[in-house]
């Protein structure tokens, strides 16, 4: 049976369950017992957490809403785009060593009316992400355009997560990705 190594931040951790519960009996589903948060955080973890859980064969990652966040006073996202692209490389290089097929989620959308981060903002790291990671052999996972298609039925109260149908609808999304590598 394949393993499957989930990383990234809280709509990860939302979906994680959803994504267990679908493959179980056809993949071993880990992931940290903890927020990969931002970028960087995910960089300093990576390996320590395929230590504690093993070597994957597929992983399926993100990060992004955390790199993209400013907290007022700071004007400037938490991790400048020219350093979450390093540090996605960074990650990327790390999770090739294992041999494992590496499947990169785009950054989910907020809220237009959301406080401290931006779907311009979002838009931009994401297309970042892609043109670094594309050329590494990295597939590309467009959960942004999947919560877009019904972004008010997806996003919960807070503007920022999403609710339980989008955390449904982001695992089914994971699976019939995950799925054409099993």
């Amino acid at each position: 049976m394949k393993r499957i190594l989930l990383l990234g931040d809280s709509i990860r951790e939302g979906y994680e369950p959803y994504v267990r519960e679908r493959l179980a009996g056809l993949a071993e589903v880990v992931a940290p017992g903890e927020n990969g948060r931002f970028s960087f955080y995910t960089l300093w973890g990576v390996n320590l957490w395929m230590k504690e859980l093993g070597t994957p064969d597929i992983v399926h990652w993100n990060n992004g809403l955390w790199d993209v966040h400013r907290e007022a006073p700071r004007n400037e996202s938490l991790t400048p785009i020219i350093d979450y692209v390093t540090n996605l490389k960074r990650i990327a290089h790390e999770l090739q060593r294992t041999d494992a097929h590496i499947v990169f989620a785009t950054t989910t959308p907020v809220h237009p009316k959301s406080e401290g981060r931006s779907n311009e903002e979002i838009d931009a790291y994401n297309q970042a992400a892609m043109e670094a990671l594309v050329p590494m052999g990295i597939t590309i996972h467009d959960l942004n355009d999947r919560v877009k298609e019904d972004l008010n039925g997806y996003l919960s109260d807070d503007r920022l997560h999403l609710n339980q149908e989008g955390y449904r609808m982001c695992a089914d999304s994971v699976v019939e990705m995950l799925g054409r590598y099993l």
